[in-house]
């Protein structure tokens, strides 16, 4: 088993994952052309107000759920790319239903709509991922999707505000920006559908079952593999799960919600320098992946896991030092200082992603991926959906600087949970080595 690894190692990712990083990079272009506008476009543009706006949310969170509940223990069964693929189709008709939407009723079915399409789509692409690679690729694979995915989001954003500024009718340009939104899910469907188990992995069945057996939670003797309570009765899986809520409670919803805005009302910096801090830490992203990858691939994925939230605690603390050198000190200091904050946070967000999804598969075995993750992604969205409403009310209560060290603090709480993931990691190899 072991004598095949050198080989896998020097796998390169090859076509397969580059042909799906390159249609999920379209369909995070797609999804950044409207996604920032939704609320807007159902309450202000088509006149059914904010209720309206509300239901699709509200109905695109419960559809979510329940898909990714469904989804997991439909991908284990049926495999990742017929799940995924049926979840990209769903978003492609939620999508293409929001374009004609004049009334609440087919606005609230194109919420439900992409509400299954995310559900499903979140609780197979672990799945799929790892479908387009050798076991070898699977940090620099996932690293590089988190990568794409922001920069389509990103780069849609764009393209969208340029539609946008000057639009003699919004309502008729967003229509068209929700039309090639779902276009640009339809590549996604047929490639994802294309995929299928094994020929990116190198190993024999044999060597792959082998260490499915290793690596596995019990499932007490049954046959349909482990179930969500098995899984979360195995602590490391417990730890993780915890954990991806923490990342995304005290981490991302963070440069996206609290920190911009602790930096404009707060601080007085300008909204054109909070974009720019916004950019760069987008384009660290992508100028840090080749410079970190090798680098990451030498640590235990616990360790460079755990490695996230310290990078995030430092990150917070440029922040501390932009907010303690006050109005007074040179633009060039407090500007360095908040770009440092962004490239620093940047480099915690590649140690999570080369990290997290690797763990998640070793740790869930082969029947059970679906399941795990659909775990992740409901921990992911009670982590966003909180988030914000939690670093709002630190900075409502704290000061400019007592709302950085808070930053920094939920920071050392993630660093907690992903570190106690070390030892659970180091004892699980001692008794499979055993």
């Amino acid at each position: 088993m072991t004598e095949t690894r050198p080989a896998a190692a020097r796998t390169p990712l090859g076509r397969r994952f580059g042909l799906l990083m390159g249609v999920l990079l379209l369909s995070s272009l797609g999804n950044g052309l409207c996604f920032p506008f939704t609320s807007i476009y159902i309450s202000r543009l088509l006149g059914l107000g904010s209720r309206a706006a509300g239901g699709y949310f509200i109905a695109m969170a419960a559809a979510s759920f329940a898909a990714a509940l469904l989804g997991g223990p439909l991908a284990d069964r049926r495999g990742p790319h017929r799940v995924g693929a049926i979840g990209g189709a769903a978003l492609a008709v939620g999508y293409g239903l929001l374009a004609p939407a004049d009334g609440v009723a087919l606005v609230l079915v194109s919420g439900a709509c992409v509400g299954v399409g995310f559900g499903l789509f979140y609780a197979s692409i672990v799945g799929v991922v790892d479908l387009a690679v050798p076991e070898s690729g699977r940090r620099t694979a996932f690293t590089v999707r988190h990568i794409v995915n922001n920069a389509g989001i990103g780069c849609g954003s764009v393209v969208a505000g340029l539609a946008l500024h000057g639009a003699g009718t919004p309502a008729g340009t967003l229509r068209w920006l929700y039309l090639a939104n779902a276009l640009a899910a339809v590549p996604l469907v047929v490639v994802i559908r294309a995929l299928r188990p094994g020929a990116a992995d190198p190993r024999t069945p044999e060597e792959t079952a082998e260490e499915a057996a290793e690596t596995a939670p019990e499932t007490g003797g049954g046959t349909s593999g482990p179930t969500y309570r098995t899984l979360l009765r195995v602590r490391p899986m417990a730890l993780l799960v915890v954990a991806q809520a923490l990342f995304a409670i005290v981490g991302f919803t963070q440069i996206e919600a609290t920190v911009p805005l602790l930096m404009h009302d707060h601080m007085g910096i300008t909204l054109g320098w909070v974009s720019a801090v916004v950019a760069a830490n987008s384009f660290a992203l992508v100028a840090l992946q080749p410079l970190l990858s090798r680098r990451l691939e030498r640590l235990p994925e616990t360790v460079s896991l755990a490695a996230g939230p310290v990078l995030w605690a430092g990150a917070f603390g440029c922040g501390l030092g932009a907010a303690l050198a006050g109005p007074s000190a040179p633009d060039a200091v407090r500007h360095g200082l908040l770009l440092a904050f962004a490239v620093v946070f940047a480099a915690g967000e590649l140690t999570y992603s080369s990290a997290f999804y690797p763990l998640l598969l070793r740790w869930s075995g082969d029947e059970a991926v679906g399941r795990a993750s659909a775990l992740a992604s409901l921990a992911w969205n009670l982590g966003t959906a909180s988030g914000p409403a939690i670093g709002l009310f630190v900075i409502s209560q704290s000061s400019v600087t007592g709302s950085w060290v808070a930053l920094a603090a939920g920071a050392g709480a993630a660093f907690a949970v992903s570190a106690a993931l070390h030892r659970p990691a180091a004892d699980r190899k001692r008794a499979a080595d055993a």
